[in-house]
């Protein structure tokens, strides 16, 4: 089948078919006769496991490291495991950093609901930004 074919088979854009293709992710043959690449019905299947990890997190380079390793013969779960725990624990830290900033911004909307507003004079652009504080490092 040709990339249009597969990417609608597939449901993806072209676009997704081409990029995955050009990265090594699909490795589809060549036609002799007219140079076009065809995708056999095992692409179809590793298009649906790229799909399928992209929707759990796994990042195109991660997926091409677990493809690797099952190409070799070997079996990714243990990989798989330490990726997604690892994930798991940056997700956790980016929560708490979100309710931190979300936190943070509640609390600068209400005390900016008693400041009126003022003009930039030189030394201040926006004194409601300006009165939260000195910037977190």
């Amino acid at each position: 089948m040709t990339a249009n074919v597969l990417a609608k088979q597939s449901h993806v854009s072209l676009f997704t078919v081409r990029h995955y293709t050009r990265i090594g992710l699909l490795k589809p043959s060549r036609n002799r006769q007219n140079g076009y690449k065809i995708y056999e019905p095992s692409d179809a299947a590793r298009l649906r496991f790229i799909q399928a990890a992209k929707n759990l997190g796994f990042s195109l380079a991660e997926i091409a490291e677990i493809l690797d390793e099952a190409v070799r013969g070997n079996s990714p779960c243990p990989m798989v495991r330490e990726i997604i725990v690892r994930r798991i624990e940056e997700n956790q830290r980016k929560i708490k950093e979100m309710q931190r900033l979300q936190r943070k911004m509640e609390n600068a909307v209400k005390d900016w609901a008693k400041m009126k507003n003022s003009m930039p004079d030189g030394d201040s652009v926006c004194h409601l930004i300006e009165s939260v504080g000195e910037v977190e490092k």
